[in-house]
């Protein structure tokens, strides 16, 4: 039987999001310190946005609110794969790393996917 899900911390897509935020502050701690205001930054809060997007949407009263909050969430990281690519080209990410990094995207992605489809028909 599966569970209910009863909070956005119960989806297993923000439990991801947050895993990658994780990664994210990890990978970019190395970044060159020019790139603090920059490229860090951006990549930073485009990560962050994805958890924080699914949590808001989730608290929100009507499934057209989830939804319109889920595709911000995918929005933030397709900005999220674009900042890795950039990185990859100023030799700040290897590109086996930024492979790994983009794995996870995609999981994401496919699991925000899945999360629309399964979602009812929006409220009217």
């Amino acid at each position: 039987m599966e569970s209910q899900i009863r909070c956005y911390r119960d989806l297993k897509v923000w439990q991801k999001g947050i895993d990658l935020v994780a990664e994210v502050y990890r990978q970019t701690a190395s970044f060159h310190q020019a790139e603090q205001f920059g490229l860090t930054s951006q990549a930073r809060r485009a990560a962050v946005s994805i958890p924080a997007n699914i949590a808001e949407g989730h608290s929100r009263q009507h499934r057209r609110e989830f939804r319109n909050f889920l595709s911000m969430a995918m929005g933030s990281l397709a900005e999220l794969e674009t900042h890795f690519e950039i990185a990859v080209r100023l030799g700040y990410l290897t590109q086996i790393r930024c492979d790994e990094l983009l794995m996870k995207t995609v999981e994401i992605n496919k699991m925000l996917h899945g999360l629309l489809k399964a979602l009812p028909a929006p409220d009217p």
